[in-house]
């Protein structure tokens, strides 16, 4: 019977077509303009990562040429694979180099593909992180830093990061635990291959997107702290929360990125107790 469920939930996400996906991003960059003026901001405060963990290329291709740029990937395995391919796919798409604002506080350069880590880092593979990421949303200890710094240390790139925060509490969840995140966003502001840019928090999943506003509302407080003492001067202006049932819920909490995968590219195949997005 289970075999016959996931079957169908497989079935239903291959209906959802290129032309689909499209409109379903529309739809949700409708809502996170709506989220923000209620907030008191506008919609290019905020900035989407579109997760493509169960995107089919197509999906993937179709938004590139609608206009979007910046993805993300929560295992390493597949965003090496799919960001070795966005050469080709910018290509396809008629991507032209060229600079010009980018939203959200990233970094400029926007005519290019964008690719963000979001899921856990295993340390035996920061190198690959580093080598394919525009900003690594899950940097939850010090250790994986390091090793993020140790793979940029013969170059002469930098990588953006986020702090990842356990503002839940759940043992299920990565994240450095609260009081201790001061700490270590002044070690890491030690290294100077890595720029701490900000936040990166996940909230339970339950059936009232309203149950998570608490745990928002504390990294965004905490966030607001860090601002205030100076942490990471300037730069550090980036927050990270939000995912498919709670991205609006996140936005009116001061969310400056959200990261929505299957509200645009359709349910996964089966639910995944190790979710990196939903």
């Amino acid at each position: 019977m289970r075999a016959q469920r996931d079957e169908m939930t497989r079935s239903e996400q291959a209906a959802v077509s290129p032309t689909e996906v499209v409109a379903r991003y529309e739809e949700v960059r409708g809502r996170i303009a709506d989220a923000a003026k209620r907030s008191g901001r506008s919609a290019e405060d905020v900035l989407l990562v579109a997760v493509t963990k169960y995107a089919e290329p197509e999906a993937i291709l179709a938004l590139i040429e609608h206009g979007h740029r910046d993805f993300g990937e929560g295992r390493v395995q597949q965003l090496t694979q799919r960001a070795s391919m966005s050469g080709e796919w910018e290509e396809r798409a008629g991507v032209l180099a060229q600079t010009s604002q980018a939203r959200g506080g990233l970094p400029t350069e926007a005519a290019r593909l964008r690719w963000h880590m979001i899921g856990h880092i295993q340390r035996n593979k920061a190198k690959k992180v580093a080598e394919f990421c525009r900003l690594v949303h899950s940097v939850d200890n010090f250790r994986v830093a390091e090793e993020l710094q140790q793979a940029l240390v013969k170059t002469d790139r930098t990588l953006d990061v986020l702090l990842q925060v356990d503002c839940s509490g759940e043992e299920t969840k990565y994240g450095c635990p609260m009081p201790a995140v001061i700490a270590m966003a002044e070690q890491i502001e030690t290294m100077y291959s890595i720029r701490l840019r900000g936040l990166m928090t996940m909230a339970p999943h339950t059936e009232d997107p309203e149950d998570a506003r608490p745990v928002f509302r504390r990294c965004r407080e905490l966030f607001e702290e860090m601002r205030t003492l100076g942490v990471a001067g300037d730069r550090f202006n980036i927050l990270s929360m939000g995912m498919t049932h709670d991205y609006e819920v996140a936005i009116s909490e001061g969310a400056s990125v959200v990261r929505v995968g299957s509200a645009i590219f359709g349910d996964p195949p089966a639910r995944d107790e190790d979710e990196d997005e939903d």
